[in-house]
């Protein structure tokens, strides 16, 4: 009966490395299932529960970006400690 050959060394010292790491991979993703599936059940309901609101939503973030906006550019063109009648940028 004819033998099979040897495999590699390196072979041999990779495989047990290997089947460890896939053993540990499926241990971690075991223990992260059921946290994974209720960040997808909240953020599903979450969705759901904000679908209506999402017009509302968006024009009061583009409301606000506005006033962030006017606000930093009123900042920006008259800075503080100018006084009356003096050189400065603020054309006061």
């Amino acid at each position: 009966m004819p033998t099979k050959p040897a495999a590699p060394g390196w072979l041999r010292r990779l495989l047990p490395t290997g089947l460890t790491g896939m053993a540990g991979l499926a241990c971690a993703a075991c223990c992260a299932l059921p946290l994974l599936i209720a960040a997808g059940v909240l953020g599903g309901t979450a969705a759901i529960a904000l679908a209506r609101h999402m017009t509302t939503i968006a024009a009061v973030l583009a409301l606000a970006a506005a006033g962030a906006w006017w606000w930093r550019s009123r900042t920006r063109s008259h800075r503080s400690g100018c006084a009356a009648g003096s050189q400065c940028s603020c054309g006061g």
